[in-house]
């Protein structure tokens, strides 16, 4: 019995010390993304309307954007443009990535092509398309944009026409800071 409660003890002692060893790797983990970048449109404020002019019912061009607070370290930036109130799920507006980490923003009206001249990708969004798509939701409530920005470690290497998705499983282990601004529209 003794025997039987002695190794007891070395396992519970045994788990308990595996769990302590997740408990700070996820600590880890979690310390690595904890910097946080800004993002700012001059189109619009965080939390506020998406002009009529940046969605599928105005020029349907996307709007500048300039971020700050990048750590040193970063070598990309990565960037998704998400409409979490979609009715069928999340609906991807924009998938971009391999930004130059030299970058501080994007023009207005960004080139709808796969690989641009500084060697920045874009994805296709839900709508299988090359590049933005501005808010198109249907009528009645304003649905949430989100722009999330991502500060990476490396480049990514994925294919052109890379969804949201192969970004997402791309970036993981390689984020040093993320920034994210939300713009609402209704459609009218």
């Amino acid at each position: 019995m003794r025997k039987l409660i002695l190794i007891l003890f070395i396992l519970t002692g045994g788990c308990k010390m595996k769990a302590e060893q997740n408990q700070m790797s996820n600590t880890a983990d979690t310390n690595l993304t904890k910097t946080k970048m800004t993002i700012t449109s001059t189109a619009f404020q965080n939390d506020s309307t998406i002009p009529q002019r940046f969605t599928c019912q105005g020029e349907d061009i996307s709007p500048a954007l300039a971020w700050s607070g990048a750590p040193d370290g970063a070598k990309s930036f990565a960037l998704l443009c998400e409409d979490p109130d979609a009715p069928h799920g999340t609906f991807i507006h924009w998938v971009m990535y391999n930004i130059p980490a030299t970058e501080r923003g994007l023009a207005e009206n960004f080139p709808k092509r796969d690989t641009l001249h500084n060697g920045t990708r874009q994805g296709i969004n839900s709508a299988q398309q090359m590049g933005y798509m501005g808010p198109c939701p249907p009528a009645g409530k304003a649905h949430r944009y989100y722009f999330k920005l991502y500060a990476l470690d490396a480049q990514i290497n994925i294919p052109g026409e890379a969804t949201r998705d192969q970004l997402v499983n791309a970036m993981q282990g390689h984020i040093l800071a993320e920034g994210e601004m939300m713009g609402t529209y209704a459609r009218k």
